[in-house]
């Protein structure tokens, strides 16, 4: 009887682990390294901000899509986010992206979406070690600024 209770308390109570908010990653070890020294762990965070900025750098992606929360909020001061008008979903070692974006007027939404994938995914994959399971896009508005502004330059001419 007394065995069968230390083999109760020696095991660990077993938890549900909430949504995550951070993913454990497995590094590739340098030859001369035999043994892991310890984990690394990416949050989401992390995973967005990449997948954010990697976007904008797309010529032709004018803005990510902000709600009306995000708007209202860095009017009362908050910082602009990097994560703006992206989702992430993660499932183990992989990440599912969804990038809500704001494109510039008389581009080619098909041929910009795939640049972005493109740059999306490999950034991502470079940065972090993760897969990446899918990125899509929602194009959610169109921009007429840089149309606005060379309509200005051809009549000053």
């Amino acid at each position: 009887m007394s065995e069968e209770i230390k083999e109760e308390v020696q095991e660990e109570p077993k938890t549900e682990e909430p949504e995550a908010e951070e993913v454990t990653v497995e590094a590739e070890m340098p030859e001369e390294q035999e043994e892991p020294i310890g984990n690394i762990k990416i949050s989401v965070d992390v995973v967005t901000t990449i997948a954010g900025i990697a976007a904008s750098e797309i010529a032709g992606v004018s803005n990510m899509y902000s709600s009306f929360v995000d708007e209202f909020a860095q009017r009362l001061g908050a910082k602009k986010s990097g994560s703006q008008g992206v989702r992430v979903e993660m499932n183990g070692d992989t990440a599912g992206i969804d990038l809500y974006i704001v494109v510039d007027y008389g581009v080619k939404i098909p041929e910009l979406a795939w640049s972005i994938q493109e740059n999306v995914k490999k950034k991502i994959e470079t940065m972090t070690g993760l897969g990446v399971s899918h990125v899509n896009i929602h194009i959610e508005g169109i921009s007429f600024e840089k149309a606005a502004e060379a309509a200005a330059e051809q009549t000053e001419e």
